[in-house]
């Protein structure tokens, strides 16, 4: 790790940082209604879960798409919901999910939401921590920097559901350190509810010919489809895929606070006023980040935890829509990486990548101030590891082929 980056000094910022954290958030919610003292609903886009919930225990699924209707029934089964919309965009399955949830009142499901989160977290950074020798002796500063960490913050202040995805992407690395590339690639497909975050792992595995995981990947996502299928008739799945065709329409309100996503398509956004310009450096920046993810993919002689590692970064920053609590699929890379370095002889890499995981770290804490700067630091530092990781591992003769690859499967 980075010289300056001792244990004693993380677990110094981590401790001042979950404090800062989370007495703010518990003092923030701690109101005698449902909504906290900033006047938001507690649990914010849990709401939305809540009521496709309500949504599925009714069968109703003509309204899975209605965003008028699913704010009527918001009101109705939590008053304090006045004047609140959401986009859907989830499959039809998600609601079968929270429909369970749904027969509780607001404030229960909501409590044993972010308790369910809370747990499936601690499992995965408790399960990816165990596989890392290296990082053994420094337990306690492990735990501080997980409960600190700024996307699982946001992960419980949101309500969302990229924990999810974190257990996916936690299970798929196991999976694949055991070879059971099948189970990896159904671990994989889950993410169907998600489909912006399997992106590169489906376009990487592509890439290298890895049927097996491609072949579990498609299974798993058409079972978690054919759920819904089963349960509404096909009309609901169409409908989704309706809305997903029409996304790049609906980004502007899929993205209100475009502050708080941490990608490259809005990175380019937020910097440049010219969407076509955006537009263009996006796909170009994004098809530079999969060659080199391929590149370090296909040297064995890197670890996996390493490989999978670039495969979870490129993962967020080729993301066409990424908000700050899907950055929790990071906790693995961080760890892993982390691991890695310490059984490193110090030097100047280790010293900036080691940095720069301290900056992918709590960059995401800076997210507002890019409403003036217009630079979103994180995707900038998070690049940069990529990179790094890219030059550690020796693929530099192969970019031009793997640029070359890339770009024909973008095609």
């Amino acid at each position: 790790m980075a010289g300056w980056l001792t244990a004693r000094r993380l677990r110094a910022h981590g401790t001042i940082l979950a404090l800062c954290l989370w007495s703010l958030y518990i003092w923030n919610v701690a109101t005698p209604t449902l909504r906290d003292r900033s006047g938001n609903l507690k649990g914010t886009d849990f709401l939305h879960f809540y009521t496709l919930g309500s949504l599925a225990l009714e069968h109703n699924g003509a309204d899975l798409y209605d965003m008028k209707a699913q704010a009527a029934v918001a009101v109705e089964r939590v008053p304090d919901a006045a004047g609140i919309r959401y986009l859907p965009l989830y499959p039809p399955q998600v609601s079968i999910l929270f429909a369970p949830f749904a027969l509780l009142p607001y404030a229960w499901a909501l409590s044993l939401w972010w308790l369910l989160n809370s747990a499936a977290y601690a499992a995965c950074c408790y399960a990816v921590f165990r596989a890392c020798p290296n990082l053994q002796r420094f337990g306690g500063t492990a735990v501080v920097l997980a409960v600190a960490y700024p996307a699982f913050f946001h992960l419980i202040a949101w309500g969302q559901t990229s924990g999810l995805a974190l257990i996916s992407f936690t299970a798929m690395f196991f999976l694949l350190n055991s070879r059971r590339e099948f189970s990896a690639g159904m671990a994989l497909g889950l993410l169907i509810f998600k489909p912006q975050l399997g992106l590169v792992a489906a376009i990487l595995f592509l890439s290298v010919g890895a049927w097996k995981v491609l072949a579990g990947a498609l299974a798993s996502a058409s079972a978690e489809l054919a759920a819904g299928v089963l349960y509404y008739g096909t009309g609901p799945l169409r409908e989704w895929i309706h809305v997903l065709w029409n996304l790049p329409v609906l980004m502007r309100s899929l993205e209100p606070k475009p502050y708080q996503t941490h990608s490259l398509r809005s990175f380019w956004s937020m910097l440049l006023p010219w969407s076509r310009v955006s537009l263009s450096l996006y796909v170009i920046s994004g098809v530079i980040v999969l060659a080199l993810t391929v590149a370090c993919w296909r040297r064995r002689s890197l670890p996996l935890s390493v490989r999978y590692s670039s495969l979870l970064f490129a993962s967020v920053l080729v993301a066409p829509h990424l908000t700050v609590y899907d950055l929790v699929i990071l906790v693995p890379a961080i760890f892993l990486l982390s691991d890695w370095l310490v059984g490193q002889e110090p030097g100047r890499m280790t010293w900036w990548v080691g940095t720069l995981l301290y900056l992918v770290y709590a960059l995401p804490l800076l997210g507002p101030v890019t409403r003036y700067t217009h630079v979103q630091l994180s995707v900038i530092a998070m690049a940069a590891v990529l990179y790094l990781v890219w030059r550690s591992s020796g693929a530099a003769r192969t970019l031009s082929d793997d640029v070359s690859a890339a770009a024909a499967l973008r095609g």
